[in-house]
């Protein structure tokens, strides 16, 4: 491909939305042409197809979960601060190495912002004025405006029991802190009876629905809360402070938040492979690798199947689309033509630490082309 005719492709894409003005000057003049370049014309402008919508694609993550820019996690915090608990290792089984791809129909998106369905918060240090001598040092949850703007379905909190010496019955409880200038240091809020058997750890989980509605109809309520977990010698078994050995244990609180009602429609469309020597608008396959970009803040899925678009359109081929021929024949010199864009795109769901160091299960709108069309 020439570089006049690769220059009109990408306004093309640019003028049909699919790539961001300043994604442009991350792209280079094409090489020139090898020699099985020049035995597949299209496979050049594929290629630069494919690019484009990786860079879109990093640029349209962060600005739909609303960060400035990728939060600064290494793989070994990831590892630190990664719960190993039931609810966490449940979304985990949700994925396979690629994610699936194999659904019935599209599900359409009102919203171009991500919808947060589950936010795990981690324990953290309560303020000084609820502590005596530096204890308790935990528990502290604090919530991003997101929760308290959603309807909570669900508040679950997680607290990992140490092995007794013999069986018993273990007393969880849960106690609201309170300024130790009120002359008492807590109040208890919330208990539950477990009976375990010897040298047996689990993780217990407790309702805390109506604790977090008060939270968040009176913030200043929400000095942090005590834990414990005491066998019938008195012992306390609840995991606070991470001991030798205990890195992921430390209580966390989940929260389930309503989500609206979403429309699906039927998949249809031309799809082509690698190996096509189509020439008119197609859908190609295209898995993105989160670990390629060094993104090592996304828990899951690490790989997902999100497709573009690529291929000649005539003006032919907007017959079903009256108006847009119609302006662009008006006005010719206007507009680049009719571009292969995305028709039908569809979510993909993910597991990621934000910029607080919490962990969010959320939706993430127009991620998958489902369809390609020209327009």
């Amino acid at each position: 491909m020439h570089l006049t005719q690769f220059l009109i492709s990408l306004s093309c894409v640019v003028a049909c939305g699919t790539m961001d003005q300043s994604d442009i000057t991350a792209h280079q003049p094409p090489p020139a042409a090898t020699e099985s370049e020049a035995q597949c014309p299209t496979c050049e402008f594929r290629q630069h197809s494919k690019m484009m919508r990786l860079h879109a694609i990093k640029s349209q993550i962060l600005s739909k979960l609303r960060l400035k820019q990728a939060p600064n996690i290494s793989r070994e915090v990831v590892k630190q601060l990664l719960p190993k608990a039931p609810p966490l290792q449940q979304l985990l089984d949700q994925y396979d190495v690629l994610g699936d791809d194999s659904k019935d129909g599209i599900i359409e998106d009102d919203d171009d912002l991500a919808t947060t369905e589950t936010v795990m918060t981690m324990a953290s240090e309560p303020d000084p004025i609820v502590q005596v001598d530096r204890k308790p040092k935990c528990c502290f949850f604090s919530f991003t405006p997101k929760v308290q703007a959603n309807r909570v379905v669900r508040a679950q909190l997680w607290v990992h029991v140490r092995p007794a010496e013999e069986p018993t019955t273990v007393f969880l409880q849960i106690s609201r802190l309170i300024p130790v200038t009120d002359g008492r240091r807590h109040v208890r809020i919330r208990s539950l009876k477990i009976d375990v058997n010897a040298g047996v750890r689990s993780w217990q989980s407790i309702d805390v629905k109506q604790v977090l509605a008060v939270w968040l109809r009176q913030p200043e309520t929400n000095r942090g809360i005590e834990i414990n977990a005491y066998d019938a010698k008195g012992n306390d078994l609840a995991v606070t402070t991470a001991e030798a050995g205990e890195e992921g244990l430390l209580p966390f609180m989940e929260v389930k938040i309503s989500e609206g009602p979403k429309r699906t429609k039927r998949e249809s469309g031309l799809d082509c492979d690698e190996t096509s020597s189509e020439s008119r608008c197609c859908r190609y396959p295209l898995t993105v690798d989160f670990e390629d970009f060094g993104w090592d803040w996304i828990i899951a899925p690490k790989r997902y199947k999100a497709n573009y678009c690529s291929g000649e359109c005539d003006y032919m081929h907007l017959q079903k689309y009256p108006h847009t021929h119609l302006v662009n024949k008006a006005n010719p010199r206007g507009t680049a033509g009719p571009c292969c864009t995305p028709t039908k795109m569809s979510p993909i769901n993910m597991l990621y630490f934000n910029g607080k160091e919490q962990i969010i299960y959320g939706k993430i709108p127009s991620m998958v082309v489902d369809r390609c069309g020209c327009s």
